[in-house]
């Protein structure tokens, strides 16, 4: 985002999912419409996916490249390039959007079949098979395992050497998974809980056991953001909080309050994803008494939720313009895609 005394209000700001159909990194026809309309919008920032489920849309080592390499055969130059280029021709700044943690439904995923089901978390229910392990439809990565921790830090690395005109990193999926939060039984996160705390065996619904939960989240956390400055410094770093609080701290495992009020990060993107009024003013007045400068807290809208209720998301997009918050970001430009109506709410 931009600094925090540059706002003169709230700035709008789009995710870019690379879920759609063409991918905008697909073709150079998509990127133009995506910046000509951020561009006509007067769209500040724009977010662009770049790292999903262990795939990588960038050129990677660590991860599947093999996103990169089909978008890259419609193109002379690297395709995330291209759009940084052409986003700053028009002043808007880019930011990578990295979806940590989970695997999403990758069976295949490089890291899986580099490190074994052992790196991914789970509950105390036994497991015969692969699916067994997925926790809402989906893989998660163990945060308090050293090796994911190893692994995430180098592909940053490998997106920030690539792309030297990037404008910051967006860092999401960054906690434990929240259905039925009964997670972290992982062989070497129960050991290292074990000689860190010295107990002798885990309690679930022991303090002890739910503040290291918490304590990995905010490791890997600190991990990423030194990976991150100490490669450029000048890069601004956010990452996604779940809203309301008390699923984020006693479910996700995460404390974003003192994620920004520390400094450790330079924002924070609310996830605030109800699809009515009432609960997205109560999560933002309930942010809002948390967090010190209201400024580095960007409001999230659900256009994917609301695209046959205009009327809710037009309602909900001017209580993030009148917050105080930093900025308002529409999750997604997919959805804009497919709704003229929300489209033209904006």
């Amino acid at each position: 985002m931009l600094p925090a005394d540059s706002l003169a209000g709230p700035q709008p700001c789009f995710l870019v999912a690379q879920l759609q159909q063409p991918g905008v990194l697909s073709n150079r026809n998509e990127i133009s419409k995506l910046i000509n309309y951020a561009e006509k919008k007067k769209v500040s920032v724009i977010f662009v996916q770049v790292y999903r489920a262990n795939q990588a849309w960038f050129p990677s080592r660590l991860a599947d490249p093999g996103p990169y390499r089909n978008c890259s055969k419609n193109f002379s130059e690297d395709p995330f390039s291209l759009l940084i280029r052409k986003a700053h021709a028009q002043g808007i700044k880019i930011y990578a959007w990295v979806n940590l943690l989970s695997l999403s439904n990758n069976q295949d995923a490089f890291i899986l079949k580099k490190y074994g089901v052992d790196i991914l978390t789970r509950n105390l229910k036994e497991k015969k098979k692969l699916d067994d392990y997925k926790i809402d439809h989906q893989y998660f990565l163990e945060p308090g395992d050293q090796r994911a921790q190893g692994e995430l830090s180098a592909i940053l690395e490998e997106i920030i050497r690539a792309y030297p005109d990037l404008d910051g990193i967006l860092l999401d999926y960054l906690r434990y998974p929240d259905e039925k939060p009964d997670y972290g039984y992982t062989e070497i996160n129960i050991r290292r809980f074990k000689e860190t705390t010295g107990a002798k065996q885990v309690e679930g619904s022991s303090l002890a056991w739910k503040d290291w939960k918490r304590a990995q989240v905010n490791e890997l956390l600190s991990l990423l953001v030194k990976r991150v400055r100490s490669l450029r410094p000048g890069l601004r770093v956010g990452a996604t909080g779940c809203a309301p609080y008390i699923r984020a701290y006693y479910e996700a495992y995460q404390d974003w309050p003192a994620w920004v009020n520390s400094g450790l990060v330079d924002f924070v993107l609310l996830m605030s994803y109800p699809d009515n009024l009432p609960e997205f003013n109560a999560d933002i007045q309930e942010a809002k008494g948390k967090v010190k400068d209201f400024k580095k807290v960007y409001i999230g809208l659900p256009a994917y939720k609301l695209r046959h209720s205009p009327g809710i998301f037009a309602k909900q997009l001017q209580a993030a313009r009148i917050s105080g918050a930093g900025g308002w970001v529409v999750f997604h430009y997919n959805s804009l895609l497919e709704s003229p109506e929300l489209m033209d709410r904006l």
